[in-house]
C-alpha cells in the first residue's frame, strides 16, 4: 500500500493533511490554504540552519559613552552591523566557529577582538574605542606634563606619521611644508640651507626639540634639521607663541617638539625607501630588540643621496644642492621598579653637501677660480631621562650635542665648533586644586669659529657661557570648567644679567567638545649671529655689526578656540582657530636696504609687531574621505624712525591642505597635498635691480597613491610639484651676477658701492640671497614601505 495522505495535527477544528501525490499541504475542512512542498522544505531547512548558527551582540562606546552608527565587521564573512542610537548592535545567522570581530567608527582607532560563536547561542562582545583624532591626543610640550590636547591650557597642535606619509620627504625640514603657519624657508640659492618660520617669525625664533631636549640649536638651527629621519617619528607637537617661561631662550616665536618612537611601540622591523625622477634616493631602515629581560632597543638609520647636476634656469649654478647624508639613531628603554622612567638615546649625523657652478669639483674647494659652497657637517647627540627612585615624581632630563662644521663659501672659509650641554630637574607635585611643577635647569654653550664673532686677528676669544635657570608653574582648578595657569622663569646669563619671563594662561572648557583659551607671556632671545644667519656668510655683501647686540624681548597675547563635532551619521569635524599679537623690542634683523653692498645687524631702534589669525579644519567622513585644511593671515612689520615696513621674506597669507580618500575594495588611498603663499618682500641690491621687489602668490601641489593590499607592505608613488612652479618665473635671474661670482668685473666707487657699467648695467654684485621658494620643479616618485609588527 502506498501512503498518499496523512493526518498531521488537529488545529482548532481544522485538520492538517499532507497529500504527497499532489505535492500539496492542505489545511482541511475548508481547504482555504494550499502550500507547495518545496516551500515547506525551505521552511524546515531554515529551522535546521538556525540551529547550526549563533548570534553576536554588544555595545560600542567611547569612555563609557555610546557610539551610534559605529560599524561591526566579522572578518572573512559578508556579515556585519551598525550600532543603533544607544550604541547597541546585533548580528544573527553566524555559522558556528571562531572569528575575528572588528569595530570601527570615524575618528576612532579600529579595535579587533576574537570570539567563538556556538550553535544556537548568543555571544556578547563589547567594544570601547579610543579616539584617533588629534584633539584627544596626549601632549607634553605646552606644560612639560602629559595631558590631553583638549585639557591643555596651552594650545598644542599634533601631527602624526600618517600626516607626513601623505607627502613623503627625506627629512623633517621638508615634511613641515604642509603644516599651517609653519614654513621651511630656504636662505640660499646655492647651498639650500634653511630654517623654520612660525607665524612669520624668522627661524632663530623657533626652538626645535627632540624628545623635549634642546638638541637643535645654534648651528643646527640652519644645518641640522635635514638629518632627522621621518620613520622614527611618534608625533610632532607645535606650540605657536612664546614658550620662554618653560624653555628659555630661542622659544620666542614658538617651538617644535619632535617626539621619537618608544621601542615597545615600534615595529619589529621597518623599512621605507623611495626615489624620484630627479635622481634622489632616500632609505630608512630600523628594528627593535629586547636586551635581556630589562631593556628594549630601537635602532634606525637614514641615508639620503642626490648627485644629479640640474640647471633648468640656465644660470650655470646647481638648482638643487647635491647631498650625501647618513643619520644613525638609537634609543634604549630600561624596565625599573614601579615603572619608573629610564631612557637613553643617541644620534650620529654626517652630511656632505655642495652647490655652485656646474663645473665645480672638490679640487676647487676654497679657491677663487670656480665658485662653490661646500659644507661638511658632523654631529653627535646624546639625550636621556631618569626618574629618581623616590615617592615623589622627580625627573632628570639631560642632553649633549657636539657639532663640527667645515665649510667654504666661495673663497670664504667658515670653520666652527659648537658644544651644548643641558640638564633639567623637574618635580611634578599635584595638590588639591593645584597641579604644581617646580624646575631647575642649567645650560652650557661652547662656540668657536674663525670669524670675528670669536676674536680678532691675533686673539681667539671662545664664547663659553653657563646659564642657570629656575622655573615654577601652577595649574589651578578654579572650577570644574575653568583652569588658570601661572608660570615664571628666571635665567642668569653672564653676558646680559638677570632675565625674568612670566606667563599666564586661562582655559574655559564649557563642554566636552568646546575649549576656549587665552595665553599671555614674555620671551627673550640671545642672538648667535653667524650660527643662525646664513646670509652673513654667502655672497659678496660685507657684514657690519654696528653695536653690541642686546637680547631681544617680546610680549605676546594668543586667543584660541577649539571645537570638536561628531555627527549622528559618523562624520568628524575639528576646528582649531587662533588670533595672536606679538610686540618686539631690541629686535635684530638683517638690514639689506640701507646699503646694497652690506648686511647691517643692530638692535632695531623702534619696535616690531606680528599679528594675525589662523585656523585649521579637520574633517573625516564615513565614506573614507579625510581633509585637513588650514589658513593663516598675518601682518609682520617693523617700525624705525617713524617708518613702517613689511618684514623681508614674510608672507601675508598662507594656506595648506591634505585631502585623502580611501577605496577599500581596491586597497588604494589617494592623497592630494599642497600649500599656497602670498607675496613677500624680497632683498634687492639697489634701485636698479631688475628683479621683482615682491614674490608672486605661489603654490606647490602634490598627489600620491598608496596600495596596501599586500600584507606588511605599502607601495606608493605620485608626482610632486604638479604645477611645475619655480621662483624664476617672471624674473630675469635669481642669483645676481651668477657669471661673475667673485666680482672680478665689478667697478666700485670710493665708498665701495657698485657702479653701473656696460658689463654691469644694474650695478649689482654677486648675491644668492634672493630666494623664497625651492628651485625644484615637477618630478615623479615611487617608494615601498615594509614592516613586521
Amino acid at each position: 500500500m502506498i501512503l498518499t495522505s496523512a493526518k498531521i495535527e488537529n488545529i482548532n477544528d481544522r485538520i492538517l493533511f499532507l497529500d504527497i501525490s499532489k505535492n500539496r499541504l492542505y489545511l482541511h475542512k475548508n481547504y482555504i490554504l494550499k502550500i507547495p512542498l518545496s516551500f515547506i522544505g525551505l521552511l524546515f531547512g531554515c529551522f535546521s540552519l538556525s540551529a547550526q548558527t549563533g548570534t553576536l551582540k554588544g555595545t560600542i562606546t567611547h569612555n563609557g559613552e555610546p557610539l551610534p552608527f559605529a560599524n561591526v565587521v566579522i572578518h572573512k564573512t559578508n556579515k556585519g552591523a551598525s550600532s543603533d542610537a544607544n550604541g547597541n548592535y546585533r548580528v544573527t545567522g553566524i555559522p558556528a566557529g571562531s572569528y575575528s570581530i572588528a569595530a570601527s567608527f570615524t575618528g576612532y582607532k579600529t579595535k579587533a577582538k576574537s570570539v567563538v560563536i556556538a550553535k544556537g547561542k548568543t555571544q556578547t562582545l563589547n567594544f570601547d574605542l579610543v579616539s584617533e583624532n588629534n584633539l584627544d591626543e596626549v601632549v607634553v610640550s605646552g606644560t612639560l606634563k602629559p595631558v590631553s590636547r583638549l585639557e591643555s591650557p596651552v594650545p598644542v597642535e599634533v601631527y602624526k606619521p600618517t600626516f607626513f606619509k601623505k607627502n613623503p620627504t627625506p627629512n623633517i625640514f621638508d615634511a613641515l611644508q604642509n603644516v599651517n603657519g609653519v614654513r621651511p624657508q630656504l636662505n640660499c640659492n646655492v647651498c639650500n640651507t634653511g630654517d623654520i618660520h612660525i607665524n612669520g617669525l624668522e627661524g632663530p625664533y623657533t626652538l626645535v626639540l627632540i624628545d623635549g631636549m634642546p638638541i637643535v640649536s645654534g648651528l643646527s638651527t640652519v644645518y641640522g634639521l635635514s638629518g632627522i629621519p621621518n620613520s622614527l617619528l611618534e608625533r610632532v607637537e607645535v606650540v605657536k607663541g612664546p614658550a620662554s617661561s618653560l624653555y628659555g631662550s630661542e622659544a620666542v616665536g614658538g617651538l617644535i617638539n619632535i617626539i621619537t618612537k618608544q621601542p615597545e611601540n615600534a615595529p619589529l622591523v621597518f623599512a621605507d625607501a623611495f626615489g624620484t625622477t630627479w635622481g634622489e634616493y632616500n632609505v630608512d631602515v630600523g628594528f627593535k630588540a629586547n636586551l635581556g629581560d630589562d631593556a628594549s632597543l630601537l635602532f634606525g638609520t637614514n641615508y639620503y643621496n642626490y648627485e644629479n647636476l640640474i640647471d633648468n634656469n640656465n644660470d650655470n649654478f646647481t638648482d638643487v644642492t647635491l647631498q650625501d647624508r647618513i643619520s644613525l639613531f638609537s634609543k634604549v628603554n630600561f624596565k625599573r621598579k614601579e615603572n619608573r622612567l629610564l631612557s637613553l638615546a643617541g644620534r650620529f649625523f654626517y652630511e656632505d653637501r655642495w652647490g655652485g657652478e656646474l663645473q665645480w669639483t672638490p679640487e676647487f674647494r676654497g679657491g677663487n677660480e670656480i665658485y662653490g659652497e661646500s659644507i661638511y657637517t658632523t654631529r653627535w647627540e646624546l639625550l636621556g631621562s631618569y626618574q629618581l627612585p623616590v615617592e615623589e615624581k622627580i625627573l632628570f632630563n639631560f642632553s649633549y650635542t657636539d657639532h663640527d662644521q667645515n665649510s667654504v663659501y666661495g673663497d670664504t672659509p667658515y670653520l666652527a665648533e659648537q658644544r651644548i650641554g643641558f640638564g633639567q630637574l623637574t618635580w611634578d607635585k599635584p595638590l588639591k586644586g593645584h597641579d604644581l611643577l617646580f624646575g631647575t635647569a642649567i645650560r652650557y654653550n661652547f662656540y668657536d669659529d674663525n670669524t670675528t664673532a670669536t676674536g680678532s686677528e691675533n686673539l681667539n676669544d671662545v664664547d663659553q657661557v653657563w646659564i642657570p635657570s629656575l622655573f615654577v608653574q601652577d595649574e589651578i582648578a578654579l572650577a570644574e570648567k575653568h583652569k588658570l595657569l601661572l608660570g615664571a622663569r628666571y635665567d642668569y646669563d653672564s653676558r646680559h644679567g638677570n632675565i625674568f619671563t612670566p606667563r599666564i594662561a586661562y582655559k574655559w572648557k564649557w563642554s566636552d567638545n568646546d575649549v576656549f583659551r587665552v595665553n599671555a607671556g614674555t620671551g627673550f632671545r640671545v642672538v648667535n649671529l653667524f650660527t643662525e644667519d646664513h646670509a652673513a656668510l654667502t655672497g659678496s655683501r660685507e657684514v657690519v655689526i654696528e653695536e653690541s647686540l642686546e637680547p631681544e624681548e617680546s610680549y605676546n597675547v594668543n586667543i584660541n578656540y577649539l571645537k570638536k563635532i561628531v555627527t549622528r551619521k559618523g562624520a568628524f569635524i575639528g576646528i582649531d582657530a587662533s588670533a595672536w599679537y606679538t610686540y618686539f623690542t631690541n629686535l635684530i634683523l638683517p638690514d639689506y636696504d640701507t646699503d646694497p653692498n652690506q648686511i647691517i645687524y643692530d638692535n632695531l631702534d623702534g619696535s616690531a609687531v606680528t599679528t594675525g589669525i589662523s585656523a585649521n579644519v579637520d574633517l573625516t567622513l564615513p565614506n573614507g574621505f579625510k581633509a585637513l585644511i588650514g589658513a593663516t593671515v598675518m601682518d609682520v612689520t617693523n617700525t624705525e624712525n617713524g617708518e613702517r615696513q613689511q618684514q623681508i621674506l614674510t608672507e601675508r597669507f598662507t594656506g595648506t591642505w591634505a585631502l585623502s580618500y580611501k577605496i577599500p575594495s581596491w586597497d588604494l588611498t589617494a592623497d592630494y597635498t599642497g600649500n599656497i603663499y602670498g607675496p613677500m618682500r624680497l632683498p634687492l641690491l639697489g634701485e636698479l635691480d631688475p628683479r621683482s621687489e615682491y614674490s608672486p602668490t605661489w603654490s606647490i601641489q602634490n598627489i600620491q597613491f598608496t596600495y596596501d593590499g599586500i600584507k606588511d607592505v605599502e607601495l606608493y608613488g605620485g608626482v610632486k610639484n604638479l604645477l611645475n612652479w619655480t621662483p624664476d618665473r617672471g624674473n630675469p635671474f635669481l642669483i645676481a651676477r651668477a657669471d661673475d661670482p667673485f666680482d672680478q668685473n665689478v667697478t666700485f666707487d670710493v665708498d665701495g658701492n657698485a657702479v653701473a657699467t656696460a658689463d654691469n648695467p644694474y650695478a649689482l654684485t654677486f648675491d644668492p640671497s634672493y630666494v623664497f621658494a625651492p628651485n625644484q620643479g615637477i618630478r615623479g616618485f615611487v617608494g615601498l614601505r615594509y614592516r613586521i609588527n
